[in-house]
């Protein structure tokens, strides 16, 4: 979850017209050798001693985690009010930042090869074990907080978020169970132009379900078995319907930069920035902002960083900003973070495997997507569309997003290609059994019942 835009020159640049939104979004157009790939994943910190979430303030908390950060390895603070929220890289290479109850997220650097992105994870992670171990607080990679209560888990100091959970009870269930107690890891990547756009959207839109499947890993809530391999997944069918959801529409005719657009302008706001402080704006259309006529700014027209902000607080499968973002995917162990880009980069990223999964895909019709969207979070792998499970699917995905990574070509270590990294997929579809039901299966079995144990045993 992104947070405000800075007060750039071109952020601050006004809004005039619609089209001016449109042209935004189509600036993310560029040539395949400039294509490069962005990993985010986020992770529960916790104490080690008492398996507690990590506080905000004191001795042992997610400021001293960011300023131990900071000044041990030579991140930027960021800050709202008197407050660490966030750490910039001062070379512009990735943050690291907070979401709602602390989960601790590296938005990573846009880089060339899935190599180098596993490497960045990799330097994250020994940065916030180093700090982390001297503080005695751990970090646990998993798509939903095992064991602690909404009122356990803390809340993070940022004003957004303080106009967003109210809002978030109007709408639907989970909304307070998504901002503050799951964990996703996604990638971002690149499109050509906008019919480059509309493939790679209708794809990934497609095959989120499966994605989501493959990565499947929250199966406790409070201590117990919640009934879902991926409660993550199924929190966002109902947090707010009107920001979320399979985007139908995008596989209609027409479909490009200004369909999302007005598809934008209609989902509700949250807030407004305005000299530091956030203006509560929640359920307002940012098409009445746009014709200047937001109640809480009369006569006020928006500057792109609102635009900005605003498709930030939209959470589709897949997300539309001058990238793609895939969001259907449970947080997990080191392996599974580098895998993710691995899958999405072999599928999306060579003509000939595009074209092939698109031909997988086109005739799924937008019933038959959102009953595999809904059957996936409990069913993972067993869920199935036109007769076929998504394993079986998943297999054949998975053998051309390989394909993809091996015309790729880019070698890392002992001249292994970036084709490695989805072995771990590759052992998901042979047994049939998602990352959940292997934390079930200890459960019922090793660990006797104790979920405590999965902080001990799959912590990073």
């Amino acid at each position: 979850m992104s947070g405000p835009t800075p007060d750039t020159q071109e952020a601050l640049a006004p809004i005039a017209t619609k089209t001016q939104l449109i042209e935004a979004l189509s600036t993310g157009s560029k040539p395949k050798q400039q294509w490069r790939i962005g990993t985010e994943h986020e992770k529960f910190p916790f104490l080690t001693d008492t398996l507690e979430p990590v506080p905000y303030d004191g001795v042992r908390s997610i400021r001293a985690l960011l300023e131990g950060l900071r000044d041990r390895f030579g991140w930027q603070g960021v800050y709202e009010n008197d407050n660490i929220i966030a750490l910039s890289d001062p070379h512009g290479m990735g943050n690291v930042s907070l979401e709602p109850g602390g989960q601790f997220e590296l938005s990573g650097a846009p880089l060339e090869t899935i190599h180098d992105t596993c490497e960045e994870v990799h330097e994250h992670l020994v940065q916030v074990r180093e700090i982390g171990d001297a503080l005695g607080i751990g970090f646990l990679g998993l798509g939903a907080s095992p064991t602690w209560t909404r009122a356990q888990t803390p809340v993070m100091p940022k004003g957004r978020y303080k106009i967003m959970a109210p809002y978030m009870d109007k709408v639907g269930r989970y909304g307070r169970d998504m901002m503050f107690r799951t964990c996703t890891v996604q990638v971002n990547l690149d499109f050509g132009s906008e019919a480059d756009m509309v493939k790679k959207l209708r794809v990934s839109l497609a095959l989120q379900p499966v994605a989501t499947a493959l990565f499947a890993n929250s199966p406790f809530l409070e201590g117990k078995p919640n009934g879902f391999l991926s409660f993550r997944s199924e929190v966002w069918t109902d947090t707010d319907n009107a920001r979320s959801g399979m985007l139908p529409f995008a596989f209609e005719q027409g479909m490009g930069f200004e369909r999302y657009v007005d598809y934008a302008l209609d989902v509700p706001m949250y807030f407004v920035m305005r000299d530091g402080k956030y203006i509560n704006t929640a359920g307002e259309s940012f098409r009445k902002f746009l014709d200047g006529k937001l109640p809480q700014l009369p006569g006020e027209k928006p500057v792109l960083r609102d635009w900005n902000d605003h498709i930030t607080t939209i959470f589709p499968e897949v997300r539309l900003k001058k990238y793609l973002e895939m969001r259907g995917s449970d947080s997990g162990p080191w392996r599974r973070l580098c895998a993710l880009p691995a899958f999405w980069t072999g599928l999306l990223y060579e003509q000939d495997q595009l074209d092939a999964a698109w031909d997988m895909v086109k005739n799924w019709t937008a019933a038959e997507r959102q009953a595999l969207r809904e059957a996936v979070p409990r069913q993972g792998l067993k869920a199935m569309i036109r007769g076929r499970t998504v394993q079986d699917i998943a297999g054949e995905v998975l053998k051309l997003s390989r394909s993809g990574l091996e015309h790729r070509n880019q070698q890392g270590c002992k001249g292994k290609t970036e084709a490695s990294f989805l072995d771990v997929l590759d052992e998901t579809v042979h047994t049939g059994k998602t990352a959940a039901e292997n934390l079930l299966d200890l459960y019922n079995g090793a660990w006797n019942g104790n979920i405590e144990r999965v902080f001990r045993d799959f912590a990073y």
